[in-house]
């Protein structure tokens, strides 16, 4: 869990809190009693030939056009359960936290992120979330703030 261990080496303050096994982030929101919005979903991407780490509300979806854009790539897909597996091989598969740099990527996050002042995200497994505020994540993730999402209904 190099999550809880990184944040705990950076002395920065969170909430790690145990709940019933969830394997989506909107999963997640519903079992932890916040919305969706508050909620970040990480997923993988990879533009041309580099991996990047997504950061986005749960209940929203990668616009992949404007990925593309903010990316200058030829091509964005999602990266595949063996690519993921291979990225992240602390973690549950689909319970990977958003600090891609802790596992070689780039973060990128979603303009949306910014409305809240907290971030709730999965730490490395499907029954254990982390909330932390927003401005300490930002300073220890580094992220690109981009404008790549959209609401999902």
């Amino acid at each position: 869990m190099k999550a809880v261990e990184f944040l705990d080496s950076k002395g920065i303050h969170y909430e790690l809190s145990q709940h019933r096994p969830t394997f989506t982030a909107q999963q997640m929101a519903s079992e932890e009693h916040v919305p969706g919005m508050a909620v970040a979903k990480p997923v993988v991407v990879r533009a041309d030939q580099t991996y990047y780490l997504c950061v986005l509300p749960a209940c929203c979806k990668i616009d992949f056009d404007a990925l593309k854009r903010e990316l200058k790539a030829d091509s964005v897909v999602l990266a595949d359960e063996d690519e993921m597996a291979r990225l992240f091989d602390d973690c549950t598969l689909g319970s990977e936290p958003p600090f891609g740099h802790l596992y070689g990527l780039e973060t990128l996050m979603d303009a949306a992120m910014e409305q809240d002042t907290s971030i709730l995200f999965q730490a490395g497994t499907h029954e254990l979330a982390i909330q932390m505020d927003l401005e300490d994540y930002k300073k220890l993730a580094q992220p690109r703030v981009l404008q790549f999402g959209y609401h999902t209904r």
